[in-house]
């Protein structure tokens, strides 16, 4: 018969202990992989996949097609993603962690400074704020609780990518795979508005996803390296098309 590690047959020495927790307690650190599965779930309510990372524009102003999808979330995640949101998540993640929360409003007020278009920061605050609301109820970790109540009395913005700093950090995820995660979630919801838009397929789209993971490599480990003045993006384009998706009469997404 098939047996797992772990597993208990028989009556031999351990018997009684084969148990659920017991066999969890040999993959150390899966419930911080855990916690990441659940926030990046298109399932969590905190309207990040009502986002489209100003793809929706660039679809208006027909700029982009299917073949171009790729080129187009590689520069989002190597110029603006990931020089901005998730260099600020590694801040915030760091800061949470050594018990600063003056440096973790810092990195909010930066991060939110350097949007430029209304539309990405009321998405960015928007999904922040609720992501911690959320969190805090879920988690119950104090770290969470704090920081949403000063988002709350307005001493801090509350965007999306320190929000979840401070959720990963509270909850003991490693910054490394914490960025990793809020990156694969940025590339999930652009695939998703691409399916949506009528850009690509559903077989397409998980074509987009695996082919990004190297990009996604790469910008987590930027980020990583980064310090708080470098934090801010350099894609003008997807800034313009943001600006005008704001004004357009009909829209699928909030950004």
């Amino acid at each position: 018969m098939y047996q797992e590690e772990g597993d208990i047959v028989g009556g031999g020495p351990g018997a009684g202990t084969g148990t659920v927790a017991g066999t969890a307690a040999t993959a150390p650190g899966l419930e911080h992989l855990l916690v990441s599965l659940q926030l990046t779930d298109s399932a969590f309510p905190s309207g990040f996949y009502t986002l489209s990372h100003s793809l929706e524009g660039f679809a208006h102003a027909k700029a982009v097609d299917s073949g171009a999808l790729p080129q187009l979330l590689e520069s989002l995640l190597l110029h603006g993603v990931g020089p901005a949101d998730a260099t600020a998540l590694a801040l915030a993640h760091r800061a949470c962690r050594a018990g600063d929360p003056e440096a973790v409003v810092a990195v909010d007020a930066h991060l939110f400074a350097t949007k430029l278009g209304r539309e990405m920061r009321q998405a960015a605050t928007r999904t922040g704020r609720q992501l911690l609301d959320l969190a805090s109820e879920v988690f119950d970790r104090p770290e969470i609780a704090d920081y949403f109540a000063r988002v709350v009395r307005r001493e801090a913005p509350g965007t999306q990518a320190v929000a979840a700093g401070v959720i990963y950090a509270a909850t003991g995820v490693p910054v490394r795979q914490a960025v990793a995660s809020d990156l694969f979630a940025f590339c999930a919801s652009f695939a998703g508005a691409a399916l949506r838009l009528r850009l690509t397929d559903h077989r397409k789209a998980q074509t987009l996803l695996h082919g990004a993971a190297p990009v996604i490599e790469a910008a987590v480990e930027a980020a990583l390296r980064r310090e708080l003045p470098d934090v801010g993006a350099t894609v003008f384009a997807s800034d313009i098309m943001s600006g005008r998706h704001e004004r357009a009469e009909a829209r699928l997404f909030a950004s």
